[in-house]
């Protein structure tokens, strides 16, 4: 098989205004696709709902660090964000990209860039689904919260991972 028949590696770049659909319509298509694998079906839906085009234009304009995550031909393959006091709100992976580690590569960036602003740790909010990637990469659980989306509860779990000084 010639080094052609693989995938490149996704390239990341800045959020961009025009991308709010885009995003909207991955955040909850990535909801759908992958949350069956820990959350009930009533679970899913109430979580998919919060993925509004709305919502996610205010979060990515708000000066939080936002990157997409495209393949060669500029489809989208993920996005994250992060909040200048360490705080990882958003990290979401088209279920096209399952595999092509989009993932992890949009988390280094984030990384990076809680290290550049010399924070002293990253925080976040991990579904049952992505807590295991936090584990991965040294982050520790705080304790679990129970919430409600649409009347429907749901959880997932504080961690952080303390950066070097």
């Amino acid at each position: 098989m010639s080094s052609s028949s693989f995938p490149s590696m996704p390239t990341l770049r800045p959020y961009r205004p025009d991308d709010a659909s885009t995003l909207a319509d991955l955040y909850a298509r990535s909801v759908m696709h992958y949350g069956p694998r820990a959350y009930t079906a009533a679970q899913v839906s109430a979580w998919a709902a919060t993925a509004t085009l709305e919502g996610t234009a205010a979060r990515c304009t708000d000066g939080r660090h936002v990157l997409v995550a495209q393949d060669a031909d500029g489809s989208v393959l993920g996005f994250g964000d992060m909040e200048d006091d360490g705080h990882l709100d958003f990290l979401y992976i088209a279920p096209e990209a399952e595999g092509m580690r989009v993932g992890s590569l949009l988390y280094a960036a984030l990384e990076a860039h809680a290290l550049h602003l010399h924070v002293p740790r990253i925080f976040v909010e991990a579904s049952e689904l992505s807590r295991p990637l936090f584990e991965r990469r040294g982050f520790l659980m705080l304790g679990r919260n129970d919430l409600s989306l649409g009347g429907v509860a749901i959880h997932n779990y504080r961690m952080e991972k303390r950066l070097p000084a």
